[in-house]
């Protein structure tokens, strides 16, 4: 198995687990507008790993990168105290951290994975 093969299943595995933590924590929410965001998100990153492991194109990597960094920056905007989102700070949980653990790998590995597309394919 090539580097590259290897690169596409861990974007599809990592996507996964952030994707299962986020409707996990989802389920039980008391906010209607984060148990939505949680879920749908989170089965977004679930649905991720087809486009991944299918190998669909640099469109499909690049949506799935730009929807993770947006969710990433969510939560970094929403610990912050009196943020535009939810005028508080929110409490950094240990799911919380290992969700983003997983989401900031994806990005890097899409990211390693799109540079390697694009010499891939400039060198035919």
């Amino acid at each position: 198995m090539n580097k590259l093969n290897i690169l596409f299943y861990a974007a599809a595995v990592t996507t996964a687990i952030a994707g299962i933590i986020h409707v996990v924590l989802g389920i039980p929410s008391n906010n209607p507008n984060s148990q939505i965001l949680f879920i749908v998100g989170g089965i977004a990153q679930i649905f991720w790993i087809w486009p991944m492991i299918r190998r669909w194109g640099p469109v499909w990597y690049s949506v799935g990168l730009g929807g993770t960094i947006v969710f990433i920056l969510i939560w970094v905007i929403t610990r912050i105290p009196d943020n535009f989102i939810t005028g508080r700070g929110g409490r950094i949980s240990d799911n919380g951290i290992l969700t983003e653990v997983f989401q900031i790998a994806f990005v890097g590995i899409v990211i390693a994975i799109l540079i390697l597309e694009k010499k891939r394919l400039s060198q035919k």
